[in-house]
């Protein structure tokens, strides 16, 4: 039970007769109420408009808006990919796509700025360094977060593993080896992977520390953790965006590579020296000449 539904069902015993037929249909259809406006929700429950409203500070909520954008977070991760697609088809109806979809994104970054915990952020940065082996582990959605990471760590670390797999027994073996000075960074957003939460159990039991990467404290991965990143993902249609996840994750990147500086300068040097000398990239003269 996702927390503003439990809310719900906790002070419904107080509530009043015409707020109880509200709480009823929203504990019973959120995937429907989570995209209704207050007139909608209150011709479907027979109930005032302003009343809705009311329901809706009561909660605790300056008003309605602020209640079902709530609403919205709190059971994104509930949602089918089925039900996404109806909330974001009536969600996005006469916008403007790129426009709304942008403006979400920058708004994702600047509340994870905004959030995020720096403790962890820097304390996750040195365990990074300091552990013997570091494995990234991301599925699905998360899976493209994962190898963007282990592009760029494997670079600058040559203890980097990352778990790539279709199936937990296939991760299992992976991962088997993991041991107490080693990191996991785990990245999982809604819809979470139970397969993810399975291999952070074995991870904990073997004592290594977990970096989590994910969109809440709340988010079945953070108890597990050590340090817990929470990167804002709004659902802007059948997706998550993870751009937010994906600029914490450059930001944490930097951090751990500022600690070997001069060792990085020496790597990508002596990459610079193989990517020219086998051609690997267009050169900018190449361009201009063509």
């Amino acid at each position: 039970m996702s927390k503003l539904l439990s809310q719900i069902e906790t002070i419904y015993p107080t509530l009043s007769k015409s707020h109880k037929k509200i709480a009823d249909f929203i504990l019973n259809n959120y995937e429907k109420a989570v995209c209704y406006t207050a007139a909608k929700l209150g011709t479907e429950t027979d109930i005032s408009e302003s009343t809705v409203v009311r329901f809706a500070t009561h909660l605790g909520y300056e008003g309605y808006p602020e209640f079902q954008e709530a609403l919205q977070e709190d059971i994104k991760g509930k949602l089918t990919t089925l039900q996404r697609m109806e909330v974001s088809s009536l969600k996005l109806v006469d916008e403007d796509v790129l426009d709304k979809v942008m403006r979400n994104d920058r708004a994702c970054i600047k509340e994870t700025l905004e959030t995020v915990s720096r403790e962890d952020f820097e304390k996750a940065a040195k365990a990074i360094n300091n552990a013997d082996k570091i494995y990234i582990l991301g599925v699905r959605s998360s899976a493209p977060l994962a190898n963007f990471m282990y592009f760029y760590l494997k670079m600058v670390f040559d203890n980097v593993v990352l778990i790539t797999s279709a199936s937990s027994s296939e991760e299992f073996e992976q991962i088997f080896k993991i041991k107490k000075n080693d990191v996991c960074i785990a990245i999982s957003f809604p819809r979470y992977s139970k397969q993810v939460v399975k291999t952070l159990e074995y991870t904990k039991e073997k004592g290594a520390k977990i970096i989590a990467i994910t969109d809440s404290t709340t988010s079945p991965i953070a108890p597990l953790a050590n340090y817990v990143l929470t990167a804002k993902s709004n659902m802007a249609s059948f997706i998550d965006s993870l751009v937010a996840p994906l600029s914490l994750i450059n930001a944490l990147i930097v951090e751990a590579s500022l600690e070997k500086r001069d060792e990085v300068l020496e790597t990508f040097s002596e990459l610079e020296g193989i990517w020219d000398k086998y051609d690997v990239y267009e050169k900018s003269e190449d361009i201009i000449n063509e």
